[in-house]
């Protein structure tokens, strides 16, 4: 998407302490994306705790169990936007949401897994991270398109959520507290009954020590304003009162 000359929205709000509320703001970004009622938007926002279960995990026998394991670690269960398994957000990680026109949705797939975990891996390469993208083995919420420190630790995860007429591309870097979040995905993991490797679960300052939030939302605006004009904006009121609708459908 090199020498795009239009402009990328960039949202900063976040919702911590209302977590199905945020994601339900993310799905309102991306229906009035598709709807040509909004421009293209990138959403890049410091999360709460909390455990982001996918439509598959809600279909798990053990989904119960698991949104109890959730709860008992200090962790607010909520529905995603996107497919995969079960994921983590805390105050150590930085969340974020592409959502963009598509008249063909299901024919830009790839490209828009590529260029998102590119602008992930290059922006932590930045930070003095060796970054690359990649399915680990037994990793949580496993996915080719994961962005991995060295081949060993995960450090991040994206996913696809794909409507008529636009795409949301999204996930969440782990910017520190990775013992925080391999404490709350054993119990959840174990009680959906999905194999992983708790090892596999890292973060940037794990392998960059003193890097923090700001330094990484600085490296991924530093890797998107390489490509796009950026235009910093604020959630419309038309947008809060569509997510304020939909914010029920993204409650576990």
């Amino acid at each position: 998407m090199q020498g795009n000359t239009h402009n990328l929205r960039i949202i900063r709000a976040g919702f911590p302490d209302r977590p199905a509320f945020g994601t339900a703001v993310s799905d309102a970004i991306l229906a009035r994306v598709a709807a040509g009622e909004l421009a293209a938007t990138f959403r890049l926002h410091r999360p709460g705790r909390e455990l982001a279960f996918s439509k598959q995990d809600r279909a798990a026998p053990g989904f119960a169990a698991a949104v109890a394991a959730a709860r008992e670690a200090g962790f607010v269960p909520v529905v995603r936007l996107a497919g995969g398994r079960a994921a983590a957000f805390h105050e150590g990680t930085l969340a974020f949401a592409w959502a963009s026109p598509a008249e063909r949705p299901v024919a830009g797939t790839r490209d828009r897994f590529e260029w998102i975990a590119g602008i992930v891996a290059r922006s932590l390469r930045r930070l003095g991270v060796d970054a690359r993208v990649g399915e680990l083995p037994r990793e949580y919420c496993p996915g080719a398109w994961s962005v991995n420190a060295r081949g060993r630790t995960k450090l991040a995860g994206i996913g696809q959520r794909l409507i008529a007429g636009g795409a949301h591309a999204g996930g969440v870097i782990v910017v520190g507290g990775s013992r925080l979040l391999r404490e709350a995905l054993v119990p959840v993991y174990a009680a959906l009954e999905l194999d992983w490797d708790p090892a596999t679960a890292g973060s940037v300052e794990d392998e960059a020590p003193g890097v923090g939030l700001e330094a990484a939302e600085k490296a991924i605006l530093a890797e998107l304003e390489a490509e796009f004009p950026l235009h910093e904006a604020e959630i419309d009121p038309d947008t809060l009162a569509l997510a304020e609708r939909l914010e029920q459908r993204h409650l576990a």
